[in-house]
């Protein structure tokens, strides 16, 4: 099921630069590396600690609570890979970053 929802404009979210969203009941991260755009739950699945502050490098994204190490482009977490942060599916659409809320990538 797809429901796009509207978050930001494109220009506003540098490369390698994460921005923190509230959509309806949800919190997520919109990343940008290289072209590409990543959006993921701002969550940690371990203890819920909020991911917005943590370390990106490359794809991978640390937590700033336990230095769980998450690649953005799956949500997987690096040493157990079954562990995983909820990601969508993103589109940029008249200079506009969309995300679909339809469920999970």
């Amino acid at each position: 099921m797809e429901n796009w929802v509207t978050v930001m404009p494109a220009s506003k979210l540098a490369a390698g630069s994460i921005s923190k969203n509230k959509l309806g009941d949800n919190s997520l991260l919109l990343i940008k590396s290289g072209e590409a755009i990543y959006a993921l739950l701002n969550q940690c699945p371990h203890l819920g600690c909020a991911m917005h502050t943590g370390e990106l490098s490359g794809y991978i994204l640390k937590c700033p609570c336990h230095d769980w190490l998450f690649d953005i482009r799956n949500g997987q977490f690096i040493t157990a890979p079954e562990i995983k942060i909820p990601t969508f599916a993103t589109k940029v659409e008249n200079g506009e970053i969309l995300v679909n809320m339809g469920g999970e990538n």
